[in-house]
């Protein structure tokens, strides 16, 4: 008897649940998805993606190398095979990976070999570690996108993903903490007046 009396009480309540309180239920996270960019110098690069919406965090760090620690004394050496880059977690239904894609290649140089603006050297060399097949043909199909637009081959590398390290945590979301520095930094490295030198006619005739 009090078996089904408590049967019958749990019934009971959950029929009479008002829809306000089922709805207060916690719904699953969003589905993420990871891309990672390198462009020079990670404290510019990051400023570039924060802003988008649909993205959820933006982490700098290294990815590249085969050792299995880095730090940026070792990455800066350019010795340990990793660069500096950024690592991207976004919500597919917010935005797409092709969005990102456009951020990354409006925010490099994409015929310097030796680096980034003015940091030269393995670590800076810019490109794009793609995760799993679908990114890899959307990252592969930009380059060529961008290929026909400047009229010209490009220096950027397209490699699958490997371990990424996150970078010392000065270095995350330097723009802001230090954002005095970071303007100088960016003014004195010509990063601006470059980009501008390579993308400026074609986002012009994009806006026509």
């Amino acid at each position: 008897m009090r078996r089904f009396f408590q049967v019958f009480l749990a019934a009971f309540f959950c029929l009479a649940l008002p829809a306000a309180a089922q709805a207060d239920r916690i719904e699953p996270a969003p589905q993420t998805v990871r891309a990672v960019f390198a462009g020079g110098c990670f404290w510019c690069m990051e400023s570039e993606f924060d802003s988008q919406a649909g993205v959820i965090s933006v982490t700098s760090g290294y990815m590249g190398g085969s050792a299995e620690t880095a730090t940026y004394k070792q990455v800066s050496t350019g010795n340990t095979g990793h660069l500096e880059v950024v690592e991207v977690v976004f919500d597919p239904a917010q935005v797409s990976y092709e969005t990102l894609l456009n951020i990354f290649w409006s925010n490099v140089d994409p015929f310097d070999a030796e680096g980034q603006f003015c940091d030269k050297g393995s670590q800076y060399a810019a490109g794009i570690f793609y995760h799993g097949d679908a990114q890899k043909e959307a990252a592969e199909a930009s380059l060529a996108a961008v290929e026909k637009k400047l009229g010209k081959k490009v220096a950027t590398f397209i490699r699958a993903a490997m371990p990424f390290y996150a970078a010392e945590e000065y270095h995350q979301e330097y723009y802001k903490k230090n954002a005095f520095s970071y303007k100088t930094y960016r003014i004195g490295c010509g990063r601006d007046r470059r980009l501008d030198a390579v993308w400026g006619d074609t986002k012009e005739k994009e806006q026509e």
